[in-house]
């Protein structure tokens, strides 16, 4: 008789090509790689929302025209408000269905194996290395243990899994122990080949059963309760999903209840099988004109091998296109600086001082010329109030960047430095020296400016102009370093104890960077000084240090002033904080009277409690509609942490249920000894500019998700307000009076400034519990959008991508749990999550193939680290097909 393996392994091609969930969702979506060329990738189904029953899983499917390239969507025929009872019914009696059938004709074998293409051990992020590289790992590994032999608990590193896969690796050893009839948890070199050529094995058969011999322990072809709750708990370790692990006995036995419908206390491993053998959506499959469109398309964005002159100047006119911009502002404002520079040059060149000091005159003076201009420019881009009223009162934002104030700051700032540079280092190494080393006839002329010819050096530090001129560039210095990104956003390393970190930690950071920037008040007195003491100018009007100055330097004592007094009526009432997993607190606050702001701008809040003179910058998290603000505050840095210890202490944890995530640090007796709040705003962001466009692209990371979900409330309460209107003329209302007209006069200008057909949410993140901080956000967006406006994408990138074999039991369980009860397993919300970061090439090409002859505002808040490339995609797929696309990015 032959064993269960033996059986499992022959059973392979034995099932008809069935599905398992009406619709053809596979339980493992294969992760295919999108290129220029067309691939299945492209046509299947974006998932918005959750279904509520097994047939249900895609809510939408994508059709495309040939007529007009239109996206249109065809919904199952289901609802949310569908009972439990009968959702159990579809799944059992699939089950029930798969158990009978005991054939399937070998030409359908290709479903099961396009289905399982992608299951895989090793995921491309850990090398998919070769033999030579894990030969090498195990002689490092194995140097200095018994025989020379490689232990169970070093095999997951020898392959090269990450250390979070370590109990995953030790299955898996198990596993193809058992397949080699090995015993003990020490192997050899030869035995760690035949594993690795296993592992490696890229066919379907090996693959499938390597898998099922890690759920399948004893080989018996049944799966009990204990070995579905142990792989469960393992794959939510594998993927850092905790609240998985910390519900795996409830996810069990769903798992037992869906797949054991004859309550046999254990699951058949055809079962099992047929949930990973699911083929492809068939929706998906010969779209006719859909895909003959992305074919089209796919044939067009193929590269073209054009003569380098050419391609060069292509690219260099597209760079012009993109950022035509900043070019003009950046050549305005160095030709200013060189005219300067070369007017400065030219006047003392021709005056006696050249015959002493020569050229290097002239470049110091040319230098201090362009370093007036910029000290006084570099006020301006951080007058937040004026950015804020000219790009929303003016149509100056259709040339002027405004979204690169920050930027063009630090522009300035890295001119300022050079400026310095030349300005010192002419004087002090070349202008001065000569002063000292001329002759007396030669030094005759500059008597009427520096008195007797000095004898030493120090009479050039000693005097007004070396000394503020010293300590400007000591000041400088400082600010300047503690304002790299590297020193203001460094961690404070606790576990460290040596001095070089001791010092870091209290010298870094941005209360660091803060402070020291605050020094140009001191930077600013010296200066103006600094040009009254000049050695070469005695008439006031040659003195022109402050006639640069005098404008900028009171426009932004007035934007400070304004700041101040504003943020003095501004106070407001803490109403509830939240504290959700990730580190992250929430200040639900009271809206002040006429406090007015768009959606994806920011405040600045300041608690004195915590700092009275520190102001920190949070994207309002509410959309303007709403009857309170909210900003969520990542903790990360010393001011944040602060701000949780004062909240903490004022305030006592609920004993309340904690279902919804996080811990509400609410006031023991009465809100107002919660800690004062300050607000200051709102400025503006890119963000904001989202109704400019029919069609936008929303990008969060993390906690940079902010902006963007104050857009997904905009739209939700957009769509609400556009539906209680054309509810109220279809139920026949009778009009309203004058009076009612004026009093919804606003709210009416609203909805008619509304013009976005689509949008598309991406929100990648690293934790699972990051989700709950806008749960209740998705939710109601999921059940609000009955338009198909907002398309939500989350992706956790803790979890291996779709396709390798840690994340396939997760795969399966979120496809059950969300027939079942409407839920996504990863995120709890009714938005499937997705596994790994999203490809962003495919989501541009999928927009730009639902989207022709469209202008698409893309919005990225977040890391930097995926910014170059999205910055890149949209230029490319702007300059090769038909849409458009705007990218905007947040600057801190």
């Amino acid at each position: 008789m032959q064993s269960a393996k033996e059986n499992r392994h022959q059973q392979l091609d034995s099932f008809t090509d069935v599905e398992f969930v009406s619709g053809g969702k596979s339980m493992i979506n294969t992760p295919f790689t999108v290129t220029d060329t067309c691939s299945a990738a492209e046509h299947m189904v974006p998932e918005n929302k959750v279904v509520a029953a097994a047939a249900e899983v895609n809510v939408q499917t994508e059709q495309l025209t040939a007529k007009d390239g239109e996206k249109k969507y065809t919904s199952f025929p289901s609802s949310l408000a569908r009972s439990a009872s009968s959702r159990i019914k579809q799944v059992s009696k699939e089950v029930k269905r798969l158990a009978t059938l005991t054939r399937r004709p070998p030409e359908k074998s290709a479903a099961a194996r396009y289905a399982l293409n992608g299951l895989k051990f090793i995921s491309k992020t850990e090398g998919d290395a070769a033999w030579a590289t894990v030969e090498q790992r195990f002689d490092e590994l194995t140097s200095t243990t018994d025989r020379g032999l490689l232990p169970r608990s070093l095999f997951g590193e020898c392959i090269g899994m990450s250390k979070e896969c370590k109990e995953f690796a030790g299955v898996l050893f198990d596993a193809l122990a058992r397949r080699n009839n090995i015993t003990g948890d020490l192997i050899t070199r030869e035995e760690l080949k035949k594993f690795w050529n296993r592992i490696a094995d890229e066919s379907f058969d090996s693959r499938l059963q390597t898998f099922l011999d890690m759920v399948d322990k004893d080989a018996d072809g049944k799966i009990t309760e204990d070995e579905v709750r142990e792989i469960i708990c393992l794959s939510a370790s594998a993927n850092n999903l905790s609240n998985i692990q910390k519900q795996a006995d409830e996810y069990a036995r769903l798992m037992m209840e869906e797949l054991d419908p004859g309550n046999l206390r254990y699951i058949k491993i055809e079962n099992l099988e047929m949930l990973l053998m699911q083929g492809p959506n068939p929706l998906a499959r010969g779209r006719g004109k859909s895909r003959n469109l992305s074919i089209m398309l796919s044939e067009k964005l193929k590269p073209t091998r054009d003569h380098p002159l050419k391609t060069w100047y292509r690219d260099f006119n597209y760079f012009l296109v993109d950022n035509w911009q900043r070019f003009w502002v950046v050549a305005l404002w160095i030709g200013i600086m060189a005219a300067l520079f070369a007017y400065q040059y030219v006047q003392y060149r021709k005056r006696d001082a050249f015959d002493v000091m020569g050229h290097c005159v002239c470049m110091a003076k040319g230098a201090a010329e362009t370093l007036k201009l910029n000290m006084a420019l570099i006020l301006l881009p951080v007058c937040r109030n004026i950015i804020t009223w000219l790009r929303n009162k003016t149509r100056l934002g259709v040339a002027v960047p405004f979204d690169d104030n920050l930027n063009f700051h630090k522009v300035i700032a890295v001119a300022i430095a050079i400026g310095v540079g030349v300005h010192g280092i002419s004087h002090l190494a070349c202008d001065f020296p000569r002063l000292l080393n001329a002759s007396p006839e030669k030094y005759k002329p500059m008597e009427p400016y520096f008195g007797e010819q000095p004898a030493s050096y120090w009479y050039f530090v000693k005097g007004c102009e070396g000394v503020t001129g010293i300590i400007m560039v000591v000041l400088m210095a400082i600010s300047f370093t503690l304002a790299s990104p590297w020193l203001r956003r460094r961690k404070e390393e606790k576990s460290s104890k040596t001095l070089m970190n001791k010092i870091l930690n209290k010298l870094t950071g941005f209360n660091a960077f803060w402070y020291t920037h605050h020094l140009f008040i001191v930077v600013y007195i010296l200066l103006i000084v600094h040009g009254v003491k000049l050695y070469l100018a005695r008439e006031w009007y040659k003195k022109t240090t402050w006639m640069y100055l005098a404008v900028p330097m009171t426009l932004y004592g007035g934007e400070r002033l304004v700041r101040t007094l504003r943020s003095r009526a501004q106070a407001v009432n803490i109403l509830q904080v939240p504290v959700y997993p990730g580190n992250v607190l929430v200040l639900h606050m009271s809206k002040p009277q006429g406090f007015k702001y768009k959606s994806g701008q920011y405040i600045f809040v300041k608690c004195a409690a915590v700092s009275p003179f520190e102001w920190h910058p949070f994207s309002i998290t509410t959309a303007p509609d709403d009857n309170f603000l909210s900003v969520h505050i990542r903790i990360v840095g010393d001011w944040t942490r602060q701000l949780k210890t004062v909240f903490s202490k004022v305030c006592q944890q609920p004993s309340v249920d904690k279902s919804e995530g996080a811990d509400s640090l609410q006031e023991g007796n009465n809100p107002i000894f919660f800690p004062r709040v300050l607000i200051d705003g709102p400025y503006g962001a890119p963000t904001q500019d989202y109704k400019d466009y029919d069609v936008v692209l929303l990008v969060g990371l993390g906690i940079g998700a902010t902006p963007m979900i104050s857009v997904v409330r905009d739209i939700i309460n957009n769509i609400r307000s556009i539906e209680e209107e054309e509810n109220s003329l279809e139920g026949g209302t009778r009009p309203p009076t004058p009076k009612q007209k004026t009093e919804s006069n606003s709210s009416s200008s609203h909805k008619h400034e509304f013009r976005t057909r689509k949008a598309y949410f991406y929100w990648v993140t690293r934790e699972q519990g990051s989700f709950d901080w806008f749960k209740d956000v998705m939710n109601e967006a999921a059940e609000m959008d009955h338009r198909g406006v907002i398309e939500m994408h989350n992706h956790c990138t803790s979890v291996y991508e779709e396709g390798d074999a840690r994340s396939a039991l997760i795969a399966m369980l979120q496809s059950i749990y969300l027939a079942k009860n409407g839920l996504d397993v990863v995120s709890g919300t009714r938005v499937v999550s997705h596994f790994a970061k999203p490809n962003w090439r495919a989501v541009y090409k999928r927009i730009a193939l639902n989207h022709p002859d469209t202008t698409v505002g893309v919005f990225f808040c977040g890391a930097p680290a995926p910014v170059k490339e999205l910055r890149q995609l949209a230029s490319y797929f702007s300059h090769n097909t038909s849409t458009t696309f705007v990218f905007h990015k947040e600057n801190f």
